[in-house]
């Protein structure tokens, strides 16, 4: 008993210390700004040291999170609707895990509110908190959508061999001629949304997604074949922001 409770504690000091030297390069650049360029003491530094510390904790538990749960059993779902042999499932599958992800995504929450609040500053909408609700909420739902539908195609080039730089170079047309053509509001926020639907819930399941997929498929490598469904992610939002902000403004 006693060799079991010194190798878990072995195991929780050694992610614990990985959790800190993933946050150093952060820590030494915020110390030395602060201390050098700045030459300030820090503010509160008892509650910087407090907020730190949760901070290391916080990230160790969710990299841990990832490896037990979502990873796991996102390569299991992908791998069960492949050997179920149904192209329907796995289409569903993949557009409403992009979805759910997505309109769950904290970020995407706080820009959509943010985005309705500026654009009724901007006299854009109507300044009432009813038209900045359905502005947000409708910003919120054209980019989870976008995602849904990017990872659909994602997979399907996974089924299909496709190589993934023909796609994105496509899409990335696509986002220049409507950069021309759309609002010149709202064309910041779109290359925002880009990035705000890669964050901390829809990345490791969509990757686990990929992974799994690839592992399942005879011919295909994990490797080359079960990464990009994230590009896809960031890719599709940019388009649909753009055509949301057309039909708005």
């Amino acid at each position: 008993m006693a060799n079991l409770k010194a190798g878990s504690l072995m195991v929780v000091l050694k992610k614990l210390g990985s959790a800190i030297t993933d946050l150093i390069p952060i820590i030494l650049v915020v110390v030395f700004f602060q201390l050098v360029v700045i030459q300030q003491p820090f503010p509160n530094i008892g509650e910087v040291v407090f907020g730190s510390f949760f901070v290391i904790i916080g990230l160790m538990l969710f990299i841990e999170g990832l490896e037990i749960g979502l990873f796991p059993i996102g390569e299991a779902m992908a791998y069960a609707l492949a050997k179920k042999g149904s192209l329907f499932w796995l289409m569903v599958f993949s557009f409403a895990l992009g979805f759910s992800t997505t309109i769950a995504e904290p970020a995407l929450i706080a820009v959509s509110k943010e985005a309705g609040r500026i654009a009724a500053q901007a006299e854009l909408i109507d300044n009432a908190q009813g038209t900045i609700d359905t502005y947000a909420m409708g910003l919120r739902l054209s980019v989870a959508f976008s995602v849904g539908l990017a990872i659909v195609i994602g997979v399907l080039r996974i089924l299909k061999g496709w190589p993934v730089y023909y796609l994105i170079i496509g899409g990335y047309v696509v986002v220049m001629l409507m950069t021309v053509v759309a609002p010149k509001e709202i064309i910041g926020l779109a290359y925002d949304a880009g990035g705000v639907t890669t964050s901390t819930i829809t990345v490791p399941l969509v990757t686990a997604l990929g992974v799994g997929l690839s592992n399942t498929i005879k011919g295909r490598s994990p490797l080359v074949d079960g990464f990009g469904l994230i590009a896809f992610a960031s890719l599709l939002p940019m388009i649909f922001v753009m055509g949301y902000g057309l039909f708005w403004f």
